[in-house]
């Protein structure tokens, strides 16, 4: 029996929509769906449905939302982030409040899942990640949450973290990171054979943040293609930022992106105002599957960001000159069902079957929510809300 009946919804293209559901999923869609005699009905007056937001990379651990403003301090170096960063997060409200703080307004906006970066290093151990775990454990009915342990300080050249990071998979953490083998470790292929080995032994996922820049970023993107097709990880591997592929040439280009879509290997850009970034359409027409996320928000990082994905997907577009609605669709997919795919999320999306979680936008369609990311909403979780 449908207990509840969403009406006068519309579909990404505009089109008429209502929904019914019934335990939480989703029983039927269509344009003239009629209730039965008890059934809740629930006017949606027009607004354009959409998925539940995936968040594809995000960081609990660093963010001051919920806490004091903390005016960004300029740093000459990476070393001298993390010093700055270090002393930041000491004088900053507990990371659990926090975390808990910046969880609120992302679910606010409509996100379902995330993936959440956790630093782990020889010095911290894994204190971050402990903590982030135990919140992760109290939102489990409200936010789908897989951990990336995250070596931010590097892997080989913080002696100590590679077994940091075997501790981590033993205790199971979804994935293990990387970052920069070269650049910041001065080692890709011990960097590398650390994550991988790890990966592999204990049947986690991998995301790489990858910085480098130009020829050097690609040369690193072609080691870990080859590395995860000889390691059978197709489709378990991404790589975070891969800036470089918005450096090259575009014959430079199209190489990288089939040795990309030949491993199934993901990339996640956050379309950072501040650099070149991956071509969202050329490497999607290759076959290399894009995802999105927040990455850092209001934090040591810099003083952006609010979790909002709708706003992410806009910037997307902004960014990448999306102006048709295809187009403007295309940024929409890749915070909702591109990053799911990635976090290999079950029964999401609108489709009958799945969890009835999604979010109503005030807008006529998916094209004009992107481009103006209106702030009313309502966010549906388990057909309730």
């Amino acid at each position: 029996m449908v207990e509840r009946l969403f009406i006068n919804g519309v579909a990404a293209d505009g089109s008429k929509l209502d929904i019914a559901v019934a335990e939480g999923r989703i029983v039927a869609m269509g344009s003239d769906l009629h209730a039965e005699p008890g059934t809740d009905v629930v006017d949606l007056h027009g607004w354009v449905v959409v998925p539940g937001f995936v968040d594809g990379h995000i960081h609990l651990d660093k963010s001051f939302v919920g806490d004091r403003w903390h005016p960004h301090v300029t740093a000459n170096s990476l070393r001298e982030r993390l010093a700055i960063e270090k002393e930041a997060l000491a004088q900053a409200k507990p990371m659990s409040e926090r975390a808990e703080a910046l969880l609120e307004q992302a679910a606010a906006f409509g996100t379902v899942a995330m993936r959440s970066h956790v630093d782990v290093d020889a010095t911290t151990g894994l204190t971050n990640l402990h903590t982030i775990m135990q919140v992760r454990e109290q939102w489990r009915d409200r936010m789908h949450i897989e951990l990336v342990a995250f070596p931010q300080a590097g892997v080989m050249s913080c002696p100590g973290t590679v077994q940091v990071l075997e501790n981590a998979a033993r205790e199971g953490v979804d994935v293990i990171g990387g970052i920069d083998p070269t650049t910041l470790d001065g080692d890709a292929d011990g960097q590398l054979d650390a994550v991988f080995g790890i990966a592999d032994r204990y049947g986690a996922k991998i995301d790489i943040h990858l910085h480098e820049p130009g020829m050097q970023g690609v040369e690193q993107l072609h080691r870990i293609a080859a590395r995860t097709r000889a390691g059978g990880l197709n489709g378990r591997v991404a790589v975070s930022h891969a800036y470089s592929l918005g450096d090259v040439t575009a014959d430079v280009l199209d190489g990288i992106a089939t040795a990309l879509a030949d491993a199934d290997i993901a990339i996640m850009t956050n379309a950072p105002g501040d650099r070149a970034f991956p071509p969202i359409l050329r490497l999607r027409e290759a076959g290399v599957r894009v995802f999105s996320g927040n990455d850092n928000i209001q934090d040591a990082w810099w003083p952006y960001g609010t979790g909002d994905m709708l706003q992410r997907a806009m910037l997307l577009g902004y960014r990448s000159g999306f102006y048709t609605d295809e187009a403007l669709q295309t940024a929409l997919h890749l915070v909702c069902a591109a990053g799911a795919q990635v976090l290999g999320l079950s029964g999401y999306g609108l489709a009958v079957g799945s969890e009835a979680t999604f979010v109503a936008i005030n807008a006529p369609n998916a094209a004009a929510a992107v481009a103006g990311a209106p702030a009313d909403r309502r966010v549906i979780r388990r057909g309730r809300g």
